[in-house]
């Protein structure tokens, strides 16, 4: 194992819950190989810990242990059993959920997302990488997954020096389910081919790409982690969704819906939901997932929802609950100032549209904008809509994307739920 001294700073950042160093804080190298598991010193030679050396990012180490303990397969085995362990009572209410998130767990750059017995799996560092076949191996043994996709086509990897790639890594054996006989290994399957998942799958592929059916807390939806955002669905959303769903209520409006995630949830509490979304695909993914829920009081239109937002106000038109759940409009710090600039303009706009007493769901899932920063947008956009605004509850991701204290990065996504009183 190659050796590492890392500054008395960066040492101390470690023992103080964060789990990376970078490259501006790394002293020595000793006999080290891209993508290795290294064991970390300091400055004064005392040890710090082991973890996955990085010759091409600025995140340079990525810390998997402060302890001296063997990182083999069993260690390995062992993390696997214990997210999900974690993750039982969740797994009662639903069939997708992110089993392994990467940092949060203590397995950084690592993330195993489930959808009905169908792994995808994302390997960001050059480390995790390096053992992909190994992680695929144990998900395998420890699981008995039905397929095992990859969606390593994150931006993330170029800065690893990777290539960008996804597709499928394992398909069990039709017929041997029972007894767990496995499909072998091998070369990914390509996504642009027409093979995918057997018949006995929850769905098989279609066309170029590979679909599958989940359901979330009675809700089904169709995911396609081949073709789709991230891995398929916004599973960090999930428990935000029957928090919306207690409180909406009337005449709703859902802005950057995706595939419909909190349209159709709070549609058996709304008289009606419109849900609007540029992009075309994920409009004909939305009314799709309606269908499948025989859910008849949901409107799905594509639009700029800036300039929607606009045209309703203009119109006269009133709702009495407003979903905003927008991309990140900001992506680095130098970004903060036009990001904030978007979300005070949909925040502004949304307010105006709202009837007395009407409710707001406005979220962020950029984690350069802090819950403080977010709150002050949303109090200015109160301000400048000249409403009186009770915030009814803050909330973050769905508890399978764990926070782990000390490691700020884990705590990205912001859900606030407010009120308008007069």
């Amino acid at each position: 194992m190659g050796q590492v001294n890392i500054s008395k700073r960066a040492a101390k950042r470690i023992r103080t819950g964060h789990i990376w160093v970078y490259k501006s804080d790394v002293r020595e190298l000793r006999e080290v190989d891209a993508g290795a598991i290294v064991t970390v010193f300091d400055e004064a030679n005392n040890f710090v810990g082991q973890a996955f050396y990085s010759d091409r990012s600025e995140i340079a180490l990525r810390f998997l242990t402060t302890r001296r303990e063997q990182l083999d397969r069993d260690w390995w085995r062992a993390r696997l059993q214990a997210c999900a362990e974690l993750r039982a009572n969740i797994a009662r209410d639903t069939n997708a959920y992110r089993l392994v998130y990467s940092e949060g767990d203590l397995l950084p750059s690592l993330i195993v997302d489930l959808y009905d017995g169908n792994f995808v799996l994302q390997t960001l560092s050059q480390g995790t990488d390096r053992l992909q076949n190994e992680i695929v191996e144990l998900l395998i043994e420890e699981f008995k997954p039905r397929s095992i996709l990859e969606r390593n086509d994150a931006r993330v990897r170029e800065i690893e020096g990777l290539e960008l790639r996804k597709g499928v890594l394992h398909v069990a054996v039709p017929g041997a389910v029972a007894t767990g006989s496995l499909a072998p290994l091998g070369d990914p399957v390509v996504s642009t081919t027409p093979h995918g998942l057997p018949a006995w799958g929850p769905r098989s592929a279609r066309g170029t790409d590979t679909e599958f059916e989940i359901n979330q807390h009675g809700v089904r939806f169709i995911v396609s982690p081949l073709a789709s955002q991230k891995t398929g669905a916004f599973l960090d959303q999930r428990e935000n969704y029957l928090a919306a769903a207690k409180l909406a209520r009337g005449r709703a409006l859902d802005c950057f819906t995706f595939n419909g995630g909190f349209a159709i949830h709070i549609a058996k509490s709304c008289e009606s939901v419109l849900g609007i979304d540029i992009s075309e695909d994920a409009i004909a993914g939305a009314r799709r997932n309606a269908e499948l829920n025989q859910i008849s009081n949901v409107e799905f239109r594509p639009a700029n929802v800036f300039d929607a937002l606009r045209e309703m106000e203009s119109a006269g038109e009133r709702f009495d609950t407003i979903v905003l759940d927008p991309p990140a409009f900001t992506k680095s710090r130098a970004t903060i100032k036009s990001g904030a600039r978007g979300y005070k303009e949909i925040n502004l706009r949304a307010l105006k549209l709202l009837n007395p007493g009407g409710v707001l769901v406005t979220c962020t899932c950029s984690y350069h904008m802090s819950e403080e920063m977010f709150m002050e947008i949303i109090a200015a956009a109160a301000v400048d809509a000249r409403r009186r605004l009770q915030i009814v509850e803050k909330r973050g991701q769905s508890s399978d994307h764990p926070v782990l204290l000390g490691v700020p990065e884990t705590h990205y996504l912001n859900c606030v739920i407010a009120r308008i009183i007069e």
